[in-house]
């Protein structure tokens, strides 16, 4: 037998760290169960995203501001917002731990601008999921034959909360299996219908999408397609839900990022497959363009799929919007949970309570899914209310992601080089400053007043932000939230360096020598 001798000092590639000991790693122990997989968590943040919900609740103010065109927007926001994933990728890569935004804040600044983070987020969550509710109602009315009136809108609204809950309560497996039901409703729903419209059922030409149509008057159509951008701003996001259940998913370290940006780039497709669909098969597109048909897909549906067919369509809607609520209310909880397992929330002991048997939050799932149904309740009291109380929400989500891509460009700037296995390597700082600037710009076009001359109208986008800032702000400065806990903060570069350093590690990064 011819032994071969290698004299070479080779290193092999370091091995993973097992999920236990990585959190061992963070301070923390392995309490949950690991059931979801990547796909059940590219489903959680593609329901969550929601192009359908997306596309069909911006679909008739974007065309009226911005014309066919205002579809490059998708495509836009879709690219900076990959960005962001990817810092994002990064971040959970090297702490896989539950709540997404408010560790990542924490681990890479501090206790202080971590609680204001997941303070403007939570908020902006809780009242995403209060509109989404409100929106998937109408849906279920016309389904089931229901008069769409302020007091169906409630017990709907409500109905969709409280099933969304049951299906939490009952484990992540089932959480998971609706996800997935949810995703493949998602991709008929505007991926199926998409395609179809644009092969069977296309009036318009392709050139229609660099068609104005007029929507600039006699000013600057740069102004109006500016106007548009909701079409794509309201749209992606959804993509960190996938990383607030860390500590559920296998392997969350690898499998997180890749879940992240499979979510932007299928949501992305789905929504202009969806989004062009629904403009190519319009019959009338200069009524809706003109803002003469305000709500214009039903009756692109009833043209081109025919009474049963639009029946069908609002089943596959109705599911779509059911997975939605689900996503935001899990990924709510864990946020909460998060938040009051390091001792920053009233309440924080019974809040971190996890069951024994589903292992989930569920004292954090029913805040997650009472505060949504009391928001409900005020908007039945007071219908003028629903626009008011979801402005912010987008905008507040925008500010809670780029502080984290703020606090993580400050530690690349202080010598931070992430120890996840997915790493962007050289190219990290750039993507970060990139994803930076595009946020900047995203803040920008979102919190810029309108101009119909009523001051509450024009300026709720800054108010709603303002009073979530000024309460988070005045509690954070008189309760001290951040000295009720001893949690790690600001750690990033020592926690990379214990990480690289880990025995699992280098055990497995020696020199292969073979006698």
């Amino acid at each position: 037998m011819t032994i071969r001798k290698v004299t070479m000092s080779e290193p092999a590639k370091p091995a993973d760290l097992g999920d236990g000991e990585h959190l061992q790693v963070l301070g923390y122990e392995d309490s949950f169960n690991r059931s979801m997989s990547l796909w059940a968590n590219f489903a959680l943040g593609f329901t969550y995203l929601s192009p359908l919900v997306g596309v069909y609740s911006l679909f008739a103010l974007a065309l009226t501001v911005g014309g066919p065109p205002s579809i490059w927007w998708i495509v836009i926001v879709g690219a900076g917002q990959l960005l962001v994933s990817l810092v994002f990728g990064e971040v959970v890569s090297q702490y896989p731990i539950h709540g997404g935004i408010y560790p990542w804040a924490r681990r890479l600044w501090g206790r202080r601008y971590a609680w204001m983070a997941a303070w403007v987020y939570i908020w902006a969550m809780i009242v995403t999921i209060t509109a989404v509710a409100e929106y998937g109602s109408g849906f279920a009315a016309s389904l089931f034959g229901i008069e769409h009136t302020a007091d169906s809108t409630l017990w709907i609204t409500l109905g969709l909360l409280l099933i969304a809950l049951l299906i939490n309560l009952s484990g992540t497996k089932w959480l998971g299996r609706v996800a997935r039901i949810g995703l493949a409703a998602e991709l008929i729903g505007v991926i199926g219908l998409g395609l179809y419209l644009l092969i069977f059922q296309r009036k318009q030409d392709f050139g229609i999408f660099f068609d104005t149509m007029g929507v600039e008057g006699d000013g600057s159509y740069i102004t109006a397609f500016m106007g548009a951008a909701l079409a794509g701003l309201f749209l992606f996001y959804g993509f960190e839900a996938c990383g607030d259940v860390a500590e559920e998913v296998e392997n969350p370290a690898r499998r997180i990022p890749k879940a992240m940006v499979l979510t932007i780039l299928v949501g992305g497709v789905s929504a202009l497959f969806s989004f062009g669909g629904y403009v190519l098969a319009a019959p009338d597109l200069q009524a809706i363009v003109s803002g003469e048909d305000a709500d214009p897909i039903p009756a692109i549906l009833e043209s081109t799929l025919g009474p049963v067919g639009a029946k069908l369509f609002l089943i596959v809607a109705i599911t779509a919007f059911l997975s939605c609520v689900l996503s935001l209310q899990a990924a709510a909880s864990r946020l909460l949970f998060s938040f009051a397992r390091d001792g920053m929330l009233p309440g924080h002991r019974w809040l971190s309570k996890v069951t024994e048997g589903s292992k989930v939050p569920a004292n954090a799932l029913i805040v997650a899914c009472t505060v949504p149904a009391l928001i409900a309740v005020l908007v039945w009291l007071n219908a003028d209310l629903l626009y008011p109380v979801t402005a912010f929400a987008v905008l507040g989500i925008y500010v809670a992601f780029q502080m984290v891509v703020l606090a993580s460009l400050r530690q690349r700037f202080r010598g931070w080089k992430p120890a996840g296995p997915f790493s962007l390597g050289r190219w990290g700082m750039v993507v970060n400053l990139a994803a930076l600037a595009y946020g900047v710009f995203a803040m920008i076009l979102l919190a810029t007043p309108g101009t119909s001359g009523d001051p509450v109208t024009d300026w709720i986008v800054l108010i709603g932000l303002g009073i979530v800032l000024g309460t988070g702000l005045v509690y954070l400065f008189v309760a001290r939230p951040d000295r009720l806990s001893d949690a790690p903060a600001g750690d990033a570069i020592d926690v990379a360096e214990r990480l690289r350093s880990h025995p699992s590690r280098t055990a497995a990064a020696e020199p292969v020598k073979n006698n």
